[in-house]
């Protein structure tokens, strides 16, 4: 047993010798040393109660020997009671919230000890270094969880056993919102099928992976899987749920089986072509020159319109892969239109055609990709200047959508031709892949099929939106909704 002016350890070492302070009277432990005396000396009033029943001592004699050992075992346990008080009051002062030096501050403060209370502080001294010491490795560990769990860059969302949201990391938040606390799963998403794999799990059946779709605000293909969390856990979490964005992989799929479908119908007759014409060349018109130089040029063209169907399709292969991620630099409209323009107007020219543009100065830019939005206009000027009349003006305009008041925010920009008009039979289906309103001047101008749905996929990976407008023997107007920058919306 350590004496009381030993060292007592503490957290980082051990506290020097305690400080030769004045005895203070514990008055609490002194209240309490009687109550100690008076239940050690019962045993021995019993004893002396019965010898005086026997007759073998005088009852005075009997409650003399009481009085005395009583008054014994104050005097005895009072230091006792006190240094136990003292002991309590110290231990009360401390705890896990308690800074490290907590323990060595209170036993300065405490008074000589008896023996047993010493063992006591000393004893209640490691207990609560380790304590502290297991509370912070806790807090680490947690706080390490909770750091790995918000940086995993996939959706996820902890659930109770009554299928109730306990916590959702980041990504989740952003990608179905935020949920008002312990509110059920259904409330971020309402699909039965996750639903149900949910309830299956969370009644003991094994883990499920589920595929399903989102349609807004552009459709994505969705994997989620729920796996139970099996012993103990933190606010009774009972299962996990992750989400996969799988959008790109089933694009992938889709796309290989529309190539084979599509472009093997599109390359069909070009190679025919080229098939017929160089078996005639290595034939009959071995030696004809004027049939050599007319197939070879036709053969050439064959060759041109095969290329650019396969640019298409790759450019719209690379668009459609990226359409569920929205671009967010900032593009200026205005200039972007201007170089267009200036890059068409040679081939507007050999038609005797013009370019006019109607571009305001204070043109707010818009959220895109500057080469995705050259793409668009592109498109949309050359169809122009394919199917407009000769000698007719093309009209490019843009403006503010601050005058209509569900378009606030948004870039208005319209190319209007004087070509013979659609019918408006056909307008919806005009960004589909490979639709035609005439196949043959389609092909015989050198058009794929695939401009107007290479346009529609950009604007929908922008989250803009095409509008087409026709008048037979007027023309078409194709207008173009994007959104303007949020730094330029509050502008006038």
């Amino acid at each position: 047993m350590q004496s009381a002016d030993a060292g007592i350890p503490v957290e980082g070492g051990v506290a020097g010798p305690r400080e030769r302070l004045p005895r203070q009277i514990n008055w609490r432990g002194l209240r309490r040393a009687p109550l100690f005396a008076l239940g050690l000396v019962l045993p021995s009033g019993a004893v002396l109660a019965v010898l005086v029943a026997a007759r073998e001592i005088a009852p005075l004699t009997a409650v003399l020997a009481v009085a005395l050992i009583f008054v014994l075992l104050a005097c005895f346990v009072a230091p006792l009671a006190s240094s136990l008080a003292a002991v309590q009051n110290a231990i009360e002062t401390i705890g896990a919230d308690t800074e490290s030096g907590a323990e060595a501050a209170a036993t300065r403060r405490l008074s000589r000890l008896v023996g047993t209370a010493e063992g006591i502080w000393q004893a209640t001294v490691r207990l609560a270094r380790d304590w502290r010491q297991r509370c912070a490795k806790a807090e680490a560990r947690l706080d390490a969880a909770e750091a790995v769990f918000a940086a995993i860059p996939d959706p996820q969302i902890l659930l109770d056993r009554q299928r109730r949201v306990v916590r959702a990391n980041p990504a989740a938040a952003e990608f179905v919102g935020v949920a008002p606390e312990a509110s059920d799963l259904a409330a971020l998403l309402r699909n039965p099928a996750v639903l149900a794999a949910a309830d299956a799990v969370l009644a003991g059946g094994a883990a499920r992976v589920v595929d399903f779709t989102l349609s807004v605000p552009v459709e994505r293909v969705m994997q989620a899987r729920i796996a139970r969390l099996e012993g103990a856990s933190i606010e009774g979490v009972a299962a996990i749920l992750t989400l996969h964005d799988i959008t790109a992989l089933k694009l992938a799929e889709q796309m290989r089986a529309d190539f084979v479908a599509n472009a093997g119908h599109e390359l069909k007759t070009p190679l025919a072509s080229l098939v017929g014409f160089i078996e005639t060349l290595l034939g009959a018109a071995r030696d004809d020159a004027a049939a050599r130089e007319r197939f070879l040029g036709i053969m050439r063209g064959e060759a041109g319109r095969m290329t650019r169907l396969v640019d298409d399709l790759l450019s719209l292969s690379r668009i459609e892969l990226n359409e569920h991620v929205a671009p967010t630099s900032r593009v200026a409209v205005g200039p972007l239109i201007e170089q267009v323009a200036d890059a068409l107007e040679l081939r507007a020219g050999d038609r005797g055609m013009a370019l006019n543009l109607d571009l305001p100065e204070d043109l707010p830019d818009v959220n895109g990709d500057e080469d995705e939005l050259a793409q668009v206009f592109q498109n949309l000027i050359d169809n122009a200047i394919k199917y407009s009349k000769p000698q007719t003006a093309i009209t490019i305009t843009a403006s503010r959508a601050e005058r209509v008041p569900a378009a606030n925010g948004w870039v208005r920009v319209a190319v209007t031709d004087r070509g013979d008009g659609i019918p408006s039979e056909h307008l919806p289906r005009l960004t589909e892949r490979f639709y035609r309103v005439d196949t043959a001047r389609s092909r015989e101008l050198g058009g794929t099929g695939l401009g107007l749905a290479i346009v529609k996929h950009i604007l929908n990976r922008h989250r803009g939106r095409l509008e087409i407008s026709s008048t037979l023997g007027a023309g078409s107007t194709f207008t173009v909704w994007l959104r303007a920058n949020a730094a330029d919306q509050g502008q006038a």
